[in-house]
């Protein structure tokens, strides 16, 4: 009996080493260190500024040598203008935020930053989940009114700049004052699942702009705005957008393109299985109407479906905004565009307009598999100065 006994202690011990051996270690200090805002002085309750708390917790998570998690839990918080600014000592933090983060009401107490949030010269940073919440109506209203005196343009709501290697998932963005997210001077981004809402006739509020950046990713998102769903502007390249749904809104577009004559171009660009409903445009690239050495290249817009849209396939090489570049012809060369599998309902009968420059025709345009029509009618399409082929199905009739 205590034989049996003494052999049931030591499979009952061996056991246990062999669990303490192949489990992971569950110690604090293997676990990352968190940096709750709150900690700080930040306060979840809508009203009291928590800039401070905020700055503070970035500090402190900026400055740690391991990877750590920036935390905003449930609630309400209210700041200001905040820059999150890098170079940091490590190259992985978690901003998780939990609950809504909102500009003051007060359009004017923000300065005259064109930043609300921004991370700045940062490497290895993940925004996960929550709500920032622009409070713009206050500057739409002032941009409504026809004589305002107003010279605040407002601010963009986030904005990654001179950054590499971040990932935002899973994020909502409200009412943005301008543009919702910006993606500037950057390298390995990639946004997926946000979400993006702004009124249809709200001014200028851009869901996600990128420029002077290369490998940025947007899928498996929703964007309703009163401008451009994704603006894609010069220096960019390799870029991807992938299930992203558009609506309201101007679509989505490449450029404005050639505002400066000596400007860098944009290339190597993938839209994919986007849907777009009720907006303005589908897919269009922009150029202004004047010289420039600009170019757009090596574009593909795959697999896409649109409802009730009015210019869903749209090159337009004559943008003129301020009317000061009228008949100047633009310079901005646009080659190796590729328009595959498409379908669904124009709210116009020129379903696809190719108006492009005299000065730069557009060479290598593409039409495989494309199936527009207007109010259960043949829809038209329109072309000068354009080239190219069409191949497969294409309706409406190619005038390439």
């Amino acid at each position: 009996m205590a034989i049996h006994s003494n052999l049931i202690s030591l499979l009952f011990l061996a056991t246990a080493i062999t669990i303490l051996t192949i489990s992971p270690p569950t110690s604090a200090a293997t676990r990352r260190p968190q940096f709750n805002v709150v900690r700080f002085g930040a306060r979840p309750d809508g009203r009291t500024d928590s800039t401070r708390a905020f700055l503070t917790a970035w500090t402190r998570a900026c400055g740690s040598r391991v990877r750590v998690i920036m935390l905003v839990p449930k609630g309400r918080f209210l700041v200001r203008n905040m820059q999150f600014t890098g170079p940091c000592k490590n190259r992985s933090i978690f901003v998780r935020i939990l609950g809504t983060i909102v500009a003051p009401n007060n359009i004017w107490t923000t300065g005259n930053s064109p930043h609300w949030i921004e991370f700045h010269r940062v490497d290895g940073v993940t925004i996960s989940g929550g709500v920032l919440d622009g409070k713009g109506a206050a500057l739409w209203a002032c941009n409504f009114e026809p004589n305002s005196a107003a010279d605040y343009m407002g601010m963009q709501t986030l904005s990654i700049s001179n950054s590499q290697n971040v990932v935002v998932s899973r994020l909502t963005s409200l009412n943005s004052h301008m543009f919702h997210m910006v993606i500037n001077f950057c390298h390995n981004v990639k946004l997926q699942g946000v979400r993006i809402s702004a009124p249809g006739n709200s001014p200028n509020t851009d869901g996600i702009h990128v420029q002077f950046s290369t490998a940025v990713s947007i899928v498996s998102s929703k964007i309703a705005t009163g401008d451009d769903c994704v603006s894609i502007g010069p220096g960019t390249a390799n870029m991807l957008v992938d299930k992203v749904t558009c609506g309201p809104g101007h679509g989505i577009s490449i450029g404005s393109l050639g505002k400066d004559v000596n400007e860098q171009g944009v290339q190597n660009v993938t839209v994919r299985s986007t849907t777009f409903v009720g907006t303005t445009n589908g897919f269009r690239i922009k150029a202004w109407g004047k010289p420039s050495n600009g170019f757009a290249r090596n574009i593909l817009f795959q697999h896409a479906t649109m409802y009730n849209v009015q210019n869903p396939i749209f090159i337009d090489q004559r943008y003129c905004p301020d009317r000061n570049c009228a008949d100047q012809g633009s310079g901005v060369r646009v080659s190796d565009v590729t328009y595959q599998n498409i379908r669904g309902t124009s709210a116009t009968q020129v379903a696809v307009n190719f108006d492009c420059s005299n000065r730069s025709p557009c060479r290598g345009i593409r039409l495989n598999n494309v199936r527009l029509t207007y109010r259960n009618r043949a829809a038209v399409a329109s072309c000068r100065n354009a080239g190219g082929t069409a191949y497969g199905f294409v309706q409406p009739r190619s005038c390439l």
